[in-house]
């Protein structure tokens, strides 16, 4: 959570507020989870990491998850895409 504050921080109000929107959630929301300590959800931990360009990553805000098994995953399932793509187009 430190460096979702920190990150917040280095922002204007206005960017705080636009990053937050692109995060489908709300800055007041952000700013409450930081000072109780609340944890996150995966799905919110991973638009907060994509939309600041990983300046906060989601496996700082979320320890408890199996990361490297969601990022195989999807790997694979991106893989199979591909594969089925490429079968098609045959």
């Amino acid at each position: 959570m430190d460096t979702l504050r920190a990150y917040l921080s280095s922002l204007s109000t206005a960017e705080q507020a636009a990053y937050a929107k692109r995060c489908r959630t709300s800055i007041g929301y952000l700013r409450k989870a930081i000072s109780k300590g609340q944890r996150l959800g995966a799905t919110l931990c991973i638009s907060l990491d994509r939309e600041s360009g990983r300046a906060v990553r989601f496996e700082d805000l979320r320890p408890d998850s199996d990361w490297n098994y969601v990022r195989s995953t999807a790997e694979g399932a991106d893989a199979c895409m591909a594969g089925a793509a490429v079968e098609e187009g045959a």
